[in-house]
């Protein structure tokens, strides 16, 4: 690992007599985790039959466990969304903000999803998550997996947070600011992290920062919370940033992060503010991960809005064809809330605020889409359902050749009656068939085949 000499001289600062043992960390292999999710399956249940080696749960979020698997996502509980993959000392950013179902819920910097989908979790199919992203590529990562862990109630935008904060002022209970940063805390996972590292690129990250966060704190309501949090170690994007942050906005208080499983105070002797100790800072050498920052903010006070709902617009002689399709293939029902995007039919979470002017890449469930003279299921539905909630539906183990053909999207042979079946791994959700004379032609998405 070929690192900058100044990095190394900046962390001797921040570190004194840890720097050696921070040295050490970085020579140890990469720390790995995954997080179970629990709007499909039980933390159990996912032990019972993980077909990875569980070494040990992580201690600040009950649903994540560490693993040695050097290429968890090629498994079909992976793509059936029984996991997510993230880095351990990631998944404490999001148990620090209390999220209580009900709520609603911003990630401002979202992409690829590791802390839209956990607080999805915490939310238990309730209230509102907006996930967001600016850069289009990533937007569309992002709405992947949020698609892929079954999340019913998300909403994704792509939009800069200046026009966010056009539509959403004091609207949200809380809000996750993971912002873009130098990522000294990626250098084992990604070679572009060591390449992209200059003194230059931290302050400019810092800059940035300093501009997200602004929007952030009009979008929260007064009694609403921000968690700010980077994977990095640099003091001007971490306690630099929060000290930016408290000097300009007197509405915000910053609250206090337990010490515990490692984490340490943040650094606040280099501003002279002792409330920056309030922070947290997980280092590699002190726990196993490979380093956050984390800072919760409490907004005291502020301004009350008033929001136009969004209504749905689509009327019921509209729906005849979907109608149709639920009463000969769903045991469920989707009664209300339905929104119609040219040929798309879409499920949006209660309580949703106009968001007129907004790129939305997905307006909560994608059902399926209109075509001729029909309606075909969407690939997020059958995610988003259980193996109860459909008529129909065929069953393979995770080792099965049939299973295996399914994912390269071959026909495969069942005995299951004519009309649109669920697509099981081990009893989970993972796709569509529609099947013919015991025949199941195959709807697995083509660019998710394997």
């Amino acid at each position: 690992m070929k690192l900058s000499a100044n990095f190394f001289e900046r962390m001797k600062f921040i570190l004194k007599d840890e720097y050696d043992s921070f040295l050490e960390s970085l020579k140890r292999e990469r720390v790995k985790g995954i997080r179970v999710n629990t709007l499909k399956i039980d933390i159990q249940d996912f032990k019972d039959i993980s077909p990875f080696d569980i070494l040990e749960t992580v201690p600040w979020e009950k649903r994540g466990f560490y693993i040695n698997e050097d290429k968890p996502g090629k498994h079909p509980y992976h793509q059936a969304g029984l996991y997510y993959i993230q880095e351990p000392s990631a998944m404490a950013v999001v148990p620090t903000l209390n999220i209580n179902e009900g709520d609603k819920v911003l990630d401002l910097c979202a992409a690829p999803g590791g802390k839209s989908t956990q607080a999805a979790c915490y939310l238990n199919e309730s209230g509102l998550i907006v996930c967001n992203e600016i850069e289009g590529k990533r937007a569309k990562v992002l709405s992947e997996n949020i698609e892929r862990m079954g999340i019913k109630n998300a909403i994704v935008t792509n939009n800069s947070p200046k026009e966010l904060e056009k539509v959403f002022k004091g609207y949200f209970d809380k809000i996750i600011v993971d912002a873009p940063c130098s990522g000294e805390g990626m250098f084992k996972k990604e070679e572009a992290a060591i390449e992209d590292w200059s003194i230059e690129n931290v302050e400019g990250c810092a800059a940035r920062q300093r501009e997200i966060m602004d929007c952030a704190a009009t979008m929260v309501k007064p009694g609403g919370y921000i968690v700010y949090s980077t994977c990095t170690f640099s003091i001007e994007e971490n306690e630099g940033t929060i000290d930016y942050f408290l000097k300009k906005h007197k509405e915000f208080e910053i609250v206090e992060i337990k010490k515990e499983f490692g984490f340490t105070r943040g650094l606040y002797e280099y501003f002279d503010n002792y409330e920056l100790s309030k922070a947290a800072r997980l280092f590699p050498h002190r726990l196993k991960g490979e380093g956050h920052f984390i800072a919760l903010l409490r907004k005291k006070d502020g301004d009350d809005f008033n929001y136009m709902s969004l209504k749905s617009n689509v009327k019921q002689n509209q729906l005849k064809d979907y109608f149709e399709f639920e009463k000969e293939n769903l045991n469920t029902i989707i009664k209300e809330n339905f929104y119609l995007s040219g040929e798309n039919l879409y499920s949006f979470p209660s309580d949703l605020c106009d968001l007129k002017g907004l790129r939305i890449l997905r307006l909560g469930l994608h059902i399926g889409s209109f075509k001729k003279n029909r309606f075909e299921p969407n690939h997020a539905l059958a995610l988003a359902i259980r193996s109860k909630d459909a008529k129909r539906a065929v069953n393979f183990t995770s080792n099965s050749d049939d299973l295996l053909s399914y994912l390269k999207g071959d026909v495969i042979k069942a005995k299951v009656e004519d009309g649109w079946c669920l697509v099981l791994v081990d009893g989970y959700p993972i796709g569509w068939g529609k099947a013919v004379k015991g025949v199941i032609k195959n709807h697995f998405p083509k660019g998710l085949r394997w």
